[in-house]
């Protein structure tokens, strides 16, 4: 199921493919923004993704109650959907540039449109794949216009149940979607470990036929580095020069150690999948000398028996293993043994 992404390896047999979110935490200034994309790149990000639309191909400046964010727990209580995205809006002549800075770092840069308008846009500034939000994984025309590039397609999968996950599949798939990853995510912001429900990974991955990663809001690294463990095989991840700075997204962003640090745990977790496997792995096989076996510990003579005072299992392990103790004692030395020598049959008579 896995596929190239403009050079690199997304699947289960290469490292996790690690994406920093800008969204708008470049608080309106273009400087910022090359700054969070050259220390998303010194950090060690695959990719930077960014949003394209702009306040009025999101929703309509309205003064109902349904055109602003009431929940008091939320980060932008009371703020108006319009004036929240005038804010968060990456200006779309920054694209480029900010694309370019990716290319010079060795980084991709893509970005979720909202609209059929911001797909053109980025087709004229041909992205290598496409990202689906959350919220946009029910509208069908866009899935429908984006999948018709041919380029891989990026999906979060937060809030829909299967059966809208299955039409935003089969609509992907039906306009030519090749190439799939579904993102686990939880869309609160930021999200709690107890909501991020990794066991759906897998479940994904075989229910859908495709990749799986994760879109993760929480705070930290631990839920990415867990969900690489149940074969998630990319991680998003908001990303921000320092959350003091403020920003929209800033209260769950990465700062870039943090980033550093994802980028590096989670391709340790990818590397320590391994594959089933018992017994001693090569590098193991030294430590083998350092198991208990069964060892002489008292000089003894021919014919003398073997007892729990000159027969003990100890470390190391060149002798018989332990279990066989118990057969030796009471039976007689082959020959004169020396103290310190293993155990083995030719000893026993």
């Amino acid at each position: 199921m896995g596929f190239s992404l403009a050079g690199r390896r997304i699947g289960r047999d290469a490292a996790p493919f690690v994406i920093a979110e800008m969204s708008g935490n470049h608080n309106q200034s273009l400087e910022r923004a090359l700054q969070i994309v050259d220390a998303a790149a010194a950090a060690g990000a695959h990719a930077l993704k960014i949003q394209t639309y702009t306040p009025d191909t999101m929703t309509i400046a309205a003064p109902q109650r349904e055109f602003s964010i009431q929940d008091p727990a939320s980060l932008w209580a009371g703020r108006s959907f319009h004036d929240l995205y005038r804010q968060a809006q990456t200006p779309w002549d920054w694209h480029a540039p900010l694309f370019e800075r990716c290319r010079q770092h060795g980084m991709l840069g893509f970005s979720s449109p909202f609209d059929d308008t911001a797909v053109d846009f980025l087709e004229s500034l041909d992205v290598p794949c496409y990202k689906i939000a959350s919220f946009e994984n029910i509208h069908l025309p866009l899935i429908e216009k984006v999948a018709r590039t041919g380029k891989p397609v990026i999906m979060s999968t937060g809030m829909a149940s299967v059966a809208e996950l299955d039409e935003a599949v089969r609509t992907a798939r039906a306009a030519g979607c090749r190439d799939l990853v579904l993102l686990k995510c939880t869309s609160t912001y930021p999200a709690t470990p107890l909501d991020s429900n990794l066991l759906t990974i897998p479940h994904l991955r075989d229910l859908f036929g495709c990749e799986v990663g994760l879109s993760d809001h929480t705070m930290g690294i631990g839920v990415a580095v867990g969900a690489v463990a149940l074969g998630a095989v990319l991680v998003e991840k908001h990303f921000t020069l320092r959350r003091a700075d403020g920003g929209v997204d800033s209260a769950f962003s990465l700062e870039p150690d943090e980033l550093k640090s994802l980028v590096t745990e989670t391709e340790r977790a990818w590397q320590a999948l391994g594959a089933v496997h018992y017994g001693p792995t090569e590098a193991e096989r030294q430590s083998l000398a350092y198991r208990r076996s069964v060892y002489v510990v008292a000089d003894m003579t021919a014919g003398e028996a073997f007892t729990p005072e000159n027969l003990r299992i100890i470390r190391p392990g060149h002798g018989l293993a332990p279990k066989y103790q118990a057969i030796a004692l009471g039976k007689k030395a082959t020959r004169d043994i020396e103290r310190g020598t293993p155990l083995g049959w030719d000893l026993i008579g």
